[in-house]
């Protein structure tokens, strides 16, 4: 999960492990708790000693952008090697439960436009399987043993519910869109479907009444 994250971000552009580690937490968000620099660079440089990326020279510390206890001295940037392009686009075609489970469905969703559309396909449709399974084990729990669950205990189980329900309707909102050619529409803050923006009208100037015969000054 985090190879195929550090190889994209550093397919995008070379970067030190300060600044991956923040391009990490804005690009993948719901794991950005799992990213910490005792995870971050042991696997850059396990990355390193594959081939996949290298070291792309220094940067001068800024004071102001190093973390408390960290070293002051210049940052390594690294950058990807042909053999990391390799393995990223190797990465990013792999269908199976480890590309749709749920932290590894976050990192793939995140460089789907660099994925291929029968790929991008395969990997949802799994993930919908995957969320529907979930979905029915809530619903057994909630139809066989509601009586014996505490309130709390039941509540959880319909949140549960309610939130597979949810990505079940997203998943399939975005398979439809994958099988007809569209991207997924643009939402607002609270996740509401945005109109689509009106089409420029720069090509041609608004049109303007003339004055008519009737109409000039007398």
């Amino acid at each position: 999960m985090l190879d195929l994250a550090i190889l994209g971000l550093l397919h995008e552009s070379p970067m030190h492990g300060y600044e991956l580690r923040k391009q990490l937490s804005t690009k993948l968000g719901a794991i950005r708790a799992a990213i910490s620099y005792g995870s971050l660079y042991p696997t850059l440089r396990r990355l390193q000693t594959a081939g996949w990326i290298t070291e792309a020279g220094e940067t001068p510390a800024d004071d102001a952008d190093v973390p408390p206890l960290t070293s002051r001295r210049g940052r390594v940037v690294y950058k990807i090697t042909a053999e990391g392009k390799e393995r990223f686009q190797d990465l990013l075609a792999q269908v199976g439960p480890e590309a749709y489970e749920d932290a590894a469905f976050g990192v793939h969703f995140a460089f789907f436009s660099r994925t291929e559309v029968d790929i991008r396909l395969r990997i949802l449709e799994g993930r919908r399987r995957k969320v529907e399974e979930r979905r029915e084990g809530f619903r057994e729990v909630l139809q066989r043993a509601a009586e014996r669950l505490d309130a709390y205990t039941l509540e959880l189980q319909r949140h549960g519910l309610d939130a597979a329900d949810r990505e079940v309707r997203w998943l399939e909102e975005l398979i439809a869109n994958e099988r007809s050619g569209r991207t997924p529409p643009p939402r607002g803050s609270e996740g509401e479907l945005r109109p689509p923006a009106p089409r420029s009208t720069d090509s041609a100037p608004p049109l303007t009444a003339r004055p008519g015969p009737d109409d000039s000054a007398e």
